[in-house]
């Protein structure tokens, strides 16, 4: 019996850190990391750092969502941010539960 649990454990490890991987390659695949790095701010903000400022409010992730798919100004300063045509809403969908899950 601990063994099968074990092995249960670590398959949803293992699962767990393959989707981890799958949303940082979504966002390389789709240009996401031309400007923005998990844990520094590039041309954006770092992803902790957006995590960090959108933490438990309900409606962070509709919100961010938007921005990717239409742009957005002036949270994070004066440079915009585009919107991404090559993003799918599901796909943003996708990115932001990454993004916000960044520590």
């Amino acid at each position: 019996m601990k063994r099968s649990m074990m092995v249960g454990v670590l398959m949803v490890s293992a699962f767990a850190s393959q989707a981890a991987l799958a949303n940082a390659d979504l966002a390389k695949a789709k240009n996401c990391m031309a400007c923005h790095a998990v844990a520094s701010k590039l041309v954006g903000p770092a992803y902790k750092d957006v995590a960090a400022k959108y933490a438990g409010q309900k409606d962070a992730e509709n919100k961010l969502v938007q921005k990717i798919l239409k742009g957005g100004s002036g949270a994070w300063g004066t440079v915009p941010m585009p919107a991404n045509p090559q993003v799918s809403e599901a796909e943003a969908r996708t990115l932001v539960k990454w993004v916000l899950a960044q520590k």
